[in-house]
């Protein structure tokens, strides 16, 4: 399966974009995504919707996933 966005050329994560209320932050489960714009992201979740939980409700700042910067 080939992605349309990618023979497109258009810029865009095949990652999901984890967004926290704490702090304001999003992240994304790709490592190799180095821009948390909404824009970019298809698949927009909330760190609460996770079904292990986030860390941002215990811990503020400290985020749950790792991001490329």
């Amino acid at each position: 399966m080939e992605c349309a966005s990618c023979d497109a050329g258009i810029d865009h994560c095949h990652g999901t974009l984890v967004v926290h209320p704490e702090g304001g932050f999003a992240e994304c489960t790709d490592p190799a995504c180095a821009d948390g714009d909404r824009v970019r992201h298809g698949l927009i979740v909330d760190c609460q919707a996770l079904g292990t939980g986030c860390g941002c409700a215990a811990a503020p700042g400290k985020p749950l996933l790792r991001r490329a910067s």
